[in-house]
């Protein structure tokens, strides 16, 4: 099937993915949470149907885009985990208007402020959440911030405080089982530690949201949690099996490209697989722009991918220096890339073109993107 695919073209493994869902399903029920997935990795409605079949309790989404694509295919509890902006209430009231259970989230006393004062100016009560910052990663307010009980104040009337959320990043910079533990405690504790101030302060604090893939995948208990949020588990990637999540078998997604050329004096084997198929994600740049491997998925250690053009791949041949990489890789022959970064390389394409885990033709499932 492969060989008639005009390249480049994005892969899906369908049997590594159903593994992904499940044992990220499987963890989160006998660690006692929901699991509500972030589909930004995928932004497509077969992926996600096959989370929720599992046992997911609603899902998380990045762009108001993804809410509305997923609540008209029929999803109807969504978390937009980015930090709403006033340019973007109309949008969000026009989804709830429609059916939608949508959850906002704030970091700032202004932003509660113009959140509230729109819904009770529109007749609507926000559901919200608050962001804290567990580990200097991103954004979000300190646990034990005072402005965290302002913000909180500051929703009421047209806005309810529903609860708090985090996400720990910064266990993307990790790469030890004990570090990537310690990270997961120190996530849950911290978010915990703000519920309870928040409670303690007489706030209903009733979600605390914790989630990246490594500290879901790491953390030893819960307690206190109520849902977690993970979304490159789905699919898996270099960052991934670097931090020490994963393995390279279980990574689903691969980028499919065709030899074009050879530059053998450099020992420079072209392909139309660019940086536009795989993203200039150099993710920890150990793997230049993705790991080379041969038409079935096997790495090819010998193959570098340190250099890109927009359509070109310029993949370094660091093997014996007696072959004839013209022989070895006639123009004509595919490869595939395993990708840095799942999200970012999805985002180059319109399209995933499935591997079937039980054999058959190969379904091309559509995705989308765009804010």
């Amino acid at each position: 099937m492969q060989n008639i695919l005009e390249t480049p073209v994005l892969l899906l493994d369908e049997r590594r993915m159903q593994h992904n869902i499940e044992r990220m399903q499987n963890r989160m029920d006998k660690l006692g949470v929901s699991f509500r997935p972030h589909v930004k990795t995928s932004k497509c409605l077969e992926v996600a149907r096959r989370q929720i079949a599992a046992g997911a309790r609603g899902i998380t989404v990045s762009t108001l885009k993804e809410a509305e694509e997923f609540f008209r295919a029929g999803v109807e509890d969504i978390l937009y985990a980015v930090a709403i902006v006033p340019n973007k209430l109309d949008h969000a009231l026009k989804l709830i208007r429609a059916g939608l259970r949508l959850t906002l989230l704030v970091e700032s006393v202004a932003m509660a402020e113009q959140v509230a004062r729109h819904g009770a100016e529109h007749g609507v009560c926000y559901e919200v959440l608050i962001e804290i910052d567990t580990d200097g990663h991103r954004s979000g307010v300190k646990p034990a911030d005072p402005m965290l009980l302002d913000i909180a104040a500051a929703l009421q009337g047209g806005a309810r405080l529903k609860g708090v959320m985090t996400h720990a990043g910064a266990s993307y910079d990790l790469n030890t089982p004990e570090a990537l533990e310690a990270m997961a405690e120190q996530e849950r504790s911290r978010c915990v530690a703000a519920a309870m101030l928040l409670r303690g302060a007489g706030h209903a604090c009733d979600v605390v949201s914790v989630g990246s893939t490594p500290t879901a995948l790491s953390a030893r208990h819960l307690d206190g949690v109520t849902e977690v949020r993970a979304g490159v588990y789905v699919f898996f990637d270099m960052v991934m099996a670097d931090v020490g999540v994963c393995t390279r078998d279980e990574i689903a997604i691969s980028v499919l490209c065709t030899v074009i050329g050879h530059q053998p004096a450099q020992g420079w084997i072209i392909t139309d697989g660019g940086w536009m198929a795989m993203s200039r994600d150099l993710g920890h740049q150990a793997h230049g722009y993705g790991v080379v491997c041969d038409a079935d998925g096997q790495p090819l250690p010998d193959l570098g991918f340190g250099k890109a053009n927009q359509e070109h791949g310029v993949l370094q041949w660091r093997g014996d220096a007696g072959v004839d990489i013209v022989q070895r890789f006639p123009v004509g022959s595919s490869l595939r890339v395993l990708p840095n970064h799942a999200c970012a390389t999805g985002a180059q394409h319109g399209q995933y073109h499935v591997i079937p885990q039980n054999g058959g033709d190969w379904p091309v499932w559509p995705r989308f993107s765009g804010w």
